[in-house]
């Protein structure tokens, strides 16, 4: 079984993270303060580098004012 982060699945969920981070209004650098994690982390969410966790999920989706659901569909 191969690593999680190069399935399409994965890929498809970041970048419906991308887009909807895009739509929210937010740079990269916002989302991180507003997390309190790095710029270089949510780069690494976004980029596909680092796997990503149903809490992750649920703080984003927060922020991004989206239901959880709409971005792991």
């Amino acid at each position: 079984m191969g690593k999680t982060i190069y399935t399409k699945t994965h890929k498809s969920l970041v970048k419906r993270l991308v887009e909807a981070r895009e739509q929210a209004g937010l740079l990269q650098e916002e989302v991180a303060k507003k997390l309190g994690r790095t710029q270089s982390y949510v780069s690494k969410l976004e980029s596909g580098q680092r796997r990503i966790d149903i809490v992750q999920v649920k703080e984003l989706a927060r922020l991004y004012k989206k239901d959880p659901e709409d971005l792991i569909k």
